[in-house]
């Protein structure tokens, strides 16, 4: 680690697998920190389950409201570990994934989704255990739509982050985050020191040192 971050916007190259593997275990947070607080999606999109986490490199997917017809198209194309990231615009209020399609995607070896849309049939989705990060759960279906504007594999922009092919999508109870190939590549160590330094703090802190004094307040 050479100590000076990225520029916000650089991409180059994909990630180590050795440096994903690293990954895991972190925190969005911790990562999200590490990196200049660059990367956050909106707070919305969350796990329906806590202790689902997921990891590894983004597959963009732009679809309309209402529509999930270029899910379908990238569940056909997506490699085994991509995440499908779905940008649903503004249609949110509607129910894009459901347990057909994990199923599909988790047959295929895909990490998980992330949508800033719907997602439905939980109870089967928690069960199956593929990582899933919606905006909401809805039960109002989708129309597929073989005219629609869509994409997929190209960027989308998701809150105020733009997502391309290969980034790092990083995702745990508190959200997710999504970095570049350069960003992750810095944050990822950066992330494993600060870890480091935390786990002490709190070892301070369990022996009686106030916050005040460990941060010098």
């Amino acid at each position: 680690m050479t100590g000076q971050k990225p520029a916000e916007s650089g991409r180059s190259g994909v990630i180590d697998p050795q440096l994903l593997r690293k990954a895991l275990w972190l925190s969005s947070a911790t990562l999200h920190e590490s990196v200049g607080r660059l990367g956050a999606l909106p707070s919305a999109i969350k796990p329906i389950e806590p202790e689902m986490r997921v990891c590894g490199p983004a597959f963009p997917v732009r679809t309309p409201a209402g529509d999930n017809l270029w899910i379908h198209r990238a569940l056909a194309v997506a490699e085994p570990g991509d995440v499908l990231v779905v940008s649903a615009g503004d249609g949110i209020e509607f129910g894009y994934w459901g347990e057909i399609m994990a199923t599909s995607a988790a047959t295929r070896g895909l990490a998980g989704i992330v949508i800033n849309g719907g997602v439905r049939d939980t109870l089967a989705l928690r069960t199956l255990g593929l990582p899933t990060f919606s905006a909401c759960v809805n039960i109002r279906g989708t129309v597929k739509d073989r005219n629609g504007d869509g994409a997929i594999g190209e960027p989308v922009t998701i809150g105020d982050v733009e997502i391309a092919r290969g980034d790092l999508v990083f995702g745990d109870a508190d959200g997710v985050v999504v970095l570049t190939p350069d960003q992750a590549r810095f944050a990822i160590p950066a992330s494993l020191v600060r870890e480091e330094k935390e786990a002490a703090i709190i070892s301070r802190i369990r022996d009686g040192a106030l916050t005040v004094d460990v941060y010098d307040l």
